[in-house]
């Protein structure tokens, strides 16, 4: 299981400073500061991100905060597939407070058997020296066609991540397909995706959902369809985003789902 922990920290609003470190509020999500995952099941060659908060951290009159994280990846059976040794990283806490917020992202390998692996996030607090882990089951699926890799930005690039949204802004969504089929004549992939957005009726916001199609210049050796769909977030309301990829090679369907709050203009 190829691995990559990234992390993103952010200030708290408490009060008071704690002297025990805790690591709370985990929760899976699709990307950095992305919507929450409704399971940690996913397939070969997605990505699975884990956020938490960091609770108790030792934060210094200046705002800094000094703690390492680590990760260590076991199969069903205990033998370790992934170890990636403790680093030391610095935050900044403007607001004072007690916590920071982390977030570990794990990469799946195109290739990763299938199973149940056992995620492990170690936080040491570097000025008090405390240590804390936390542990997620992950389930790797069987190897087939569908959505992998799927996260939301505030930039085309896919490199600004989005939080908290609000009218008036843009939201893109990134994704990619994985295990397509090729034609046996020109040897192209041809997949359609769709993307329709629900109210909280249940209703689809448009009568046309949005949709493009990737079937030319696909290199041989690719293994994944990448794909980009933006959303223009033109009212407050709760949404929920449903995302189709369609192999029209081979007849399979995808679909990934996730909600969306926007939240009023200011």
């Amino acid at each position: 299981m190829r691995t990559i922990i990234t992390l993103a920290v952010a200030s708290s609003f408490a009060l008071a400073q704690a002297s025990n470190l805790s690591l709370t509020n985990v929760r899976p999500t699709y990307g950095l500061l992305g919507p929450v995952r409704a399971n940690t099941q996913v397939l070969p060659g997605d990505s699975l991100g884990l956020e938490f908060d960091i609770e108790g951290i030792t934060i210094a009159a200046d705002g800094k905060v000094q703690y390492s994280i680590g990760l260590d990846v076991t199969d069903e059976k205990g033998k370790v597939a992934y170890r990636q040794l403790p680093r030391d990283l610095e935050a900044s806490a403007s607001l004072g407070g007690k916590a920071v917020a982390a977030q570990a992202q794990l990469d799946i390998g195109l290739d990763q058997p299938a199973g149940d692996y056992t995620v492990k996030v170690t936080v040491t607090d570097r000025a008090a020296k405390q240590s804390q882990s936390v542990t997620q089951k992950v389930q790797v699926l069987p190897a087939e066609f569908g959505i992998v890799q799927l996260r939301t930005t505030s930039d085309p690039e896919g490199v600004v991540p989005a939080g908290l949204v609000g009218v008036g802004e843009t939201l893109w969504i990134s994704f990619a397909a994985v295990r397509f089929e090729r034609d046996k004549g020109k040897l192209q992939p041809n997949v359609q995706f769709e993307l329709r957005i629900l109210d909280e009726a249940g209703k689809p916001t448009l009568t046309k959902p949005d949709s493009g199609t990737i079937n030319q210049d696909v290199p041989a050796g690719d293994k994944l369809l990448g794909g980009q769909f933006q959303v223009a977030l033109n009212r407050p309301g709760k949404f929920v985003v449903e995302l189709k990829a369609t192999d029209k090679v081979s007849g399979k369907t995808a679909t990934r789902s996730f909600p969306l709050n926007v939240l009023p203009r200011r």
